[in-house]
């Protein structure tokens, strides 16, 4: 008995050792054929240039093309939907960013599971917003700008460029957590809650930099706080929100690539090795964008979304949106 346990683990210890060359080799060779990467936005905006910056450094370093594929669809569903049930061999790609973790919790039949269905790669980059508020508003600082809404409920109103969308969910945590009310306005976009906010029509934003900023160094309307957990690097004279009044808040405009679910591990791990590589050779384009670094294994990024997805869900149930 004791001879056929050491055959028999033996075979086991060859069995593994094949799978791991087998692995390896699928590594080695990969990709052998063009990659597509899915955008759920349309050419031109911002996911889509963080996509492409990334997209060139990876054909150059691999020797294939990487194609972005632009999907715009309500909320990225499609995007999702189509790299959900793409075969898990490498040659799919999504970049993902909060929405992915939200659209869950907004729509009611929504195709696919946000977590379940996805194989992180690697978070790319991140960024903070800008809590701004029009010059009607006699607030220079968080703290005044929560004790004028706790004297006047309700007649304080936010912009958005949505419901769901990145600036409406960190208002809604705003109020929750600064145990305030406000009224929120969606725009269909980001121009015209911008113009709202500088013309008085609502007084309250969040935003990202690149929109806000020149019209705050203008003085048409004032940056109160950033919503990162730390100072952002580009606006180092801004306050966080939590040093600013309200500990613990914090929100991160992301970006980042994930593969169906099943991809090869070995496969996921080429892509995360090459994009950590890659990242510094272009970080003066991201940060031209108002962007930071992120980067890391595909475990870190896998942990962050799941802390986004629980996160973000209980925001929506308290603010009670819904999409169909």
């Amino acid at each position: 008995m004791h001879a056929q346990g050491v055959r028999i683990g033996r075979y086991l210890l060859l069995l593994a050792g094949s799978f791991a060359l087998a692995a390896a080799a699928v590594a080695q060779n990969y990709p052998v054929r063009p990659v597509r990467v899915i955008v759920g936005l349309a050419p031109g905006g911002g996911t889509d240039t963080i996509t492409r910056i990334m997209t060139q450094k990876l054909a150059d370093a691999l020797g294939q093309a990487f194609v972005v594929d632009n999907r715009p669809s309500f909320g990225g569903n499609l995007a999702g939907e189509l790299t959900a049930n793409a075969a898990p061999d490498g040659h799919t790609l999504l970049t993902v960013s909060p929405t992915h973790v939200v659209n869950p919790h907004l729509f009611k039949n929504i195709r696919y599971e946000a977590l379940k269905d996805f194989a992180p790669v690697i978070l790319l980059v991140y960024t903070s917003y800008v809590l701004s508020v029009s010059n009607s508003v006699p607030a220079t600082s968080v703290k005044e700008l929560i004790a004028h809404t706790k004297a006047r409920p309700e007649t304080l109103r936010y912009a958005s460029t949505g419901i769901g969308s990145a600036n409406h969910l960190s208002g809604e945590l705003f109020k929750s957590m600064a145990g305030i009310d406000m009224t929120h306005v969606p725009y269909k976009g980001g121009a015209p809650a911008l113009t709202a906010l500088l013309s008085g029509e609502v007084h309250v934003m969040f935003s990202s930099s690149g929109g806000v900023m020149p019209h705050v160094k203008a003085g048409r309307v004032r940056a109160l706080g950033v919503t990162g957990a730390k100072r952002a690097v580009a606006l180092p004279h801004i306050p966080t929100i939590g040093e600013a009044g309200v500990p613990g808040y914090e929100v991160l405009g992301w970006y980042g690539m994930a593969a169906p679910a099943k991809t090869p591990v070995a496969i996921i791990e080429r892509l995360n090795a090459t994009i950590n590589r890659a990242l510094p050779e272009v970080q003066d384009r991201y940060t031209a964008l108002g962007l930071e670094l992120a980067g890391g294994t595909p475990a870190h990024f896998g942990a962050f979304m799941k802390n986004e997805f629980e996160k973000w869900g209980k925001v929506v149930k308290l603010s009670g949106a819904k999409l169909e």
